[in-house]
């Protein structure tokens, strides 16, 4: 029997940075990216979203790629946001992405990092800590 524990802190925006997470979108896709991830058997630990950005700490499978299990989680989203009219604008997030490994000691760190995203963002715009992440993890 494999055992295989990797997990990554991924991060995407949306296209263009537009603030397309609303209130009242957020909850609907959270809700949907967590149910999506379940069927497509993507082990979503913690998932936030914050106006125009999405965190996401994974654990990949054995047979996983971060780069289809991220497309796999932002395209079908984006789909069924644009599929169900859920804004006036067409939703889409961009193709780049962050991912970083995280060791099993730092989970619980970046879960409350994740979890307190509208927090955080009081004090750092996006741009910010989006060079803070790719400058911490060495990019």
């Amino acid at each position: 029997m494999s055992y295989v524990q990797i997990y990554v802190h991924a991060v995407w925006s949306t296209k263009y940075r537009e603030s397309l997470v609303t209130k009242d979108l957020k909850p609907l896709l959270l809700a949907h990216m967590m149910s999506n991830a379940k069927k497509k058997k993507i082990y979503l630990d913690q998932i936030n979203c914050y106006k125009d950005h999405c965190h996401v700490l994974l654990s990949l499978g054995r047979t996983q790629s971060i780069s289809v299990v991220v497309q796999l989680l932002k395209g079908e989203s984006s789909h069924w946001v644009n599929d169900h009219h859920l804004i006036k604008d067409y939703f889409d997030w961009q193709n780049e992405y962050y991912a970083a490994s995280v060791s099993k000691q730092h989970v619980p760190i970046v879960r409350a990092y994740i979890k307190n995203q509208e927090e955080h963002h009081r004090r750092k715009s996006f741009q910010e800590e989006y060079d803070y992440l790719t400058k911490n993890a060495g990019f």
